[in-house]
């Protein structure tokens, strides 16, 4: 037992949780009453009130509006469980900055790891968009998102090339280790007290500007932009990128110098990059931005990412907006710069398949060789209309889908469990839970998404909470009890198919 640090304060204040409360990561994997009534018997697994880290009363509001609408007890469970689970559990510390008692902090945790990634907590974060509207109270979904909007860009600014970060120092949360830091050698150089992994990847930079748009599009709080320090970050982010544009041979032949290296000590070749940490070579003038990681925190094979590339032209250009009240000039770079991404997918990310036509590449490297494949993590190609890249109907895009969704893409796993793509990061015969909610927010087929949601209920083992990965012919056999990211996206997910299939949440299961 320990006593959680919640740190919840009306006016940033500290303020502890009085009660004992189980450690998650334990708590999560048991079974507690009172179980579904369906077929699956789900574990309850909220925290009891005094334990949980935040309680917003919308959500909870959603959740008993949502009882009356999901008639099968089983998908009611898993949503009553997945929903709340980033409130519930993964915002460890709010509170405001020690040099300005006005500039809210937010830090959430991806789970069962005591660190900040950008990319999971925006989408975290992103869970709670339909439920988020204009509140200047400390107590509110607003102002989590204010606070994380300033923690992240207080990341970027400081180290743009890193993905995990530790908790803010007046936090007073101590650092935590990821036993590779100490000797990873990456360049530029940073500090383990303030970052908790360094692996440059497209997509925690994109996430950051997404998270950005998000809390706009539904606050139009275009004021709050210009307090802090958001438009130092986003030129942080152009600089960074801009830089990555250039290609590895200058055009005599000689190396470019690489703004990014990463070298780790590790028997997968995932966990680190080739030619002393600058990875593959890359093409210049594609007009695409490299990237050395994907979001699954493996290492891309080539840097041209696509999916990355996807939302940062996305969210680079509609964070333009934001930014033409603050800095024109600077919003006008934005959206150029979002314009010739778009430009560079489209020319260089379009690749021809043998059997399916012309489908998005996952990787290339400018040269002439691509990766045909996708990963569950978001973002994936799978993923392209939720990033606001396309629209679900394109058709470059629906004979994708249909590649990701098929035995072509050498990550598509299936069997008796359950079917859909894993990746790299846990191995073959694991599909993951994330790339199945994925499928489903994309889907406008009633028989795919109710398979979908019978797949998804009948794999957590009666836990009752959306794993990492299942093994596809063994439901108990599963990565990571408490992964609250697909937690929430199961939530989102759900609240999604209520707006647009309500009929479908009508039926039970049993």
């Amino acid at each position: 037992m320990r006593l959680l640090p919640l740190l919840f304060g009306l006016f940033g204040g500290l303020s502890s949780v009085s009660a004992q409360c189980p450690d998650y990561s334990d708590y999560s994997m048991a079974r507690h009453e009172p179980f579904s009534t369906g077929k699956h018997h789900l574990s309850y697994q909220r925290p009891i009130a005094a334990c949980r880290t935040v309680n917003i009363s919308d959500v909870e509001k959603t959740i008993q509006d949502m009882k009356a609408v999901v008639k099968d007890p089983d998908l009611f469970r898993l949503f009553e469980n997945t929903f709340p689970n980033t409130l519930d559990t993964t915002v460890k510390w709010k509170g405001y900055a020690e040099d300005d008692s006005t500039e809210e902090l937010t830090f959430i945790t991806t789970g069962d790891i005591v660190a900040m990634w950008l990319r999971d907590s925006a989408n975290q974060l992103r869970s709670y968009k339909s439920l988020l509207k204009a509140n200047k109270s400390p107590n509110s979904l607003a102002s989590l998102y204010r606070g994380a909007i300033n923690l992240q860009a207080r990341y970027v600014i400081r180290n743009p090339y890193c993905n995990a970060f530790q908790a803010p120092a007046e936090s007073g949360l101590p650092p935590e280790s990821n036993g590779f830091a100490d000797t990873d050698k990456v360049t530029p150089p940073y500090n383990t007290s303030f970052v908790f992994e360094c692996k440059y990847e497209l997509d925690s930079i994109s996430a950051f500007l997404q998270l950005s748009h998000d809390y706009y599009s539904k606050t139009k709080d275009s004021a709050f932009f210009g307090k802090y320090r958001w438009v130092e970050a986003v030129e942080t982010i152009l600089n960074v990128t801009e830089g990555l544009l250039v290609g590895t041979y200058a055009d005599d032949g000689s190396v470019n110098v690489s703004p990014y290296t990463f070298q780790r000590q590790s028997t997968s070749a995932t966990e680190t990059l080739a030619n002393t940490g600058a990875g593959n070579p890359v093409k210049g003038g594609t007009g695409l931005v490299r990237s050395a990681f994907r979001p699954s925190d493996d290492s891309t094979i080539y840097q041209l990412f696509i999916p990355a590339n996807m939302q940062f032209s996305s969210y680079l250009g509609r964070s333009a907006k934001i930014m033409k009240a603050h800095n024109p000039e600077l919003a006008k770079r934005m959206r150029k710069l979002a314009f010739s991404v778009r430009r560079g997918i489209e020319k260089h990310g379009k690749v021809r398949h043998e059997v399916l036509g012309e489908i998005y590449a996952y990787e290339i490297d400018g040269f002439g060789s691509r990766n045909l494949m996708d990963d569950a993590n978001v973002p994936s190609l799978l993923s392209a209309p939720i990033l606001d890249y396309l629209d679900a109907s394109d058709a470059t895009y629906q004979r994708t889908r249909k590649f990701v969704l098929s035995t072509w893409n050498p990550y598509y796993m299936h069997g008796p469990v359950l079917n859909g793509t894993g990746g790299p990061h846990v191995g073959p015969g694991r599909a993951w839970p994330m790339s199945i909610i994925t499928s489903l927010l994309t889907s406008d087929n009633d028989a795919e998404i109710v398979k979908g949601l019978h797949e998804l209920v009948s794999s957590t083992d009666g836990l009752g909470l959306i794993h990492e990965s299942v093994d596809t012919f063994n439901a108990s056999v599963w990565s990571r009890e408490w992964f609250s990211w697909a937690n929430g996206l199961f939530g989102e997910m759900l609240l999604g198919l209520r707006d647009r299939k309500p009929h479908l949440l009508e039926t039970s299961f049993q």
